[in-house]
């Protein structure tokens, strides 16, 4: 490194003793801009006489290394919903440079690619916007209306690690399992003004100065390359949804001819209908599932048969179930609480033929 080198008095034969400062040491190294200066110190005799101490000092400048790193905070994929607004992916950004800096930020997506925890990115998220987690309020460590809404992290200290949530509304009509890739990119930018984003970081080129150089020693992000003042981490969404089919069957319970014996379907006969909603595995659970059915004109509704909760045997109905539900001529309706993957619920009310 290029010094600045002041040179006092004549230095003779005699001891020489030195005289160093010693910066405060973070993780980070010596903050840049520091000016460390030592100075060496000459005594010498002439015929046995001591004379006056020679002093020379050296002076350098501690450069700044510019490195920093964003990560997903976190392990897993963001489970969403479709139609889900507010989906929260987390990352962090750690200022590993020896100075405070700014960091400007973009949050992008992936396209058709492999996402950061498996499956291919297949549907983008929209209204994509960056939160800076306010560690002093609010719920720490989660968004809430406390955060704040940035396109830059301001004033980022040495080695200080803020937490940014990565916000999106997931669209309709997805399916289980659709994946939505999302990438944070920070860029380094000078600090020192908080409140104002600073101007981007360049590299010193060339040979060393005597001023303070800027040397960039971050690694490769997932798209950016090493050493170029930004860096990069993904995330990503997926999908999880019920994925509901309704069936519909009936069977003949009683006629007034032949009773419960091999009945038919002629006036007076009462038939049962299942409504069958199955919520197919690998999905979510489905929470109030309301079913309506309107009796046609030919039928008239036989009061306080509506059951619900019924279940199924195979592909059979079982015809069972809770009492509930309620009838508005000429519509039945009643509402399943929750039908869980692979489960399959049923609503069940019987009619007599006019």
């Amino acid at each position: 490194m290029t010094s600045k080198l002041t040179y006092a008095g004549t230095i003779g034969l005699a001891a020489l003793s030195c005289v160093a400062a010693t910066p405060a040491f973070a993780a980070a190294g010596t903050t840049a801009g520091t000016q460390i200066t030592n100075t060496a110190t000459v005594n010498y005799q002439v015929g046995g006489i001591a004379q006056g101490a020679q002093n020379a000092s050296n002076t350098i400048m501690v450069d700044r290394r510019v490195e920093l790193l964003v990560e997903e905070d976190g392990t897993t994929t963001t489970e969403v919903s479709p139609g889900q607004t507010n989906a929260v992916t987390t990352f962090r950004l750690t200022n590993k440079t020896n100075e405070i800096l700014d960091f400007a930020l973009t949050a992008s997506q992936i396209s058709g690619i492999a996402a950061a925890h498996g499956g291919t990115d297949s549907f983008d998220v929209t209204n994509v916007r960056i939160y800076r987690d306010n560690p002093t309020t609010g719920t720490v460590g989660s968004w809430d209306v406390g955060d704040a809404l940035v396109t830059y992290a301001d004033e980022v200290g040495i080695d200080a690690s803020i937490r940014l949530f990565v916000l999106a509304d997931v669209p309709a009509g997805l399916g289980t399992n659709a994946v939505a890739g999302v990438r944070l990119t920070a860029t380094a930018n000078e600090g020192g003004t908080a409140g104002t984003q600073g101007a981007l970081v360049t590299q010193t080129t060339g040979a060393n100065t005597a001023g303070k150089d800027t040397v960039f020693a971050d690694a490769a992000g997932v798209t950016d390359g090493a050493r170029d003042g930004s860096h990069s981490d993904d995330d990503d969404y997926t999908v999880k949804t019920a994925t509901l089919t309704v069936t519909k069957t009936s069977r003949v319970v009683s006629d007034l001819l032949n009773g419960t014996t091999n009945p038919k379907m002629i006036p007076g006969a009462v038939v049962e209908y299942c409504i069958a909603v199955a919520n197919a595995a690998g999905g979510v659970a489905a929470t109030s599932v309301a079913i309506t059915d309107s009796v046609p004109t030919q039928l008239t509704y036989v009061p306080s048969t509506i059951k619900l909760n019924g279940t199924v045997t195979g592909a059979t109905c079982d015809f069972n179930g809770t009492a509930g539900g309620s009838y508005a001529a000429p519509v039945v309706s009643g509402t399943l609480p929750t039908i869980n993957p692979g489960q399959t619920l049923t609503l069940v009310f019987q009619a007599t033929v006019n």
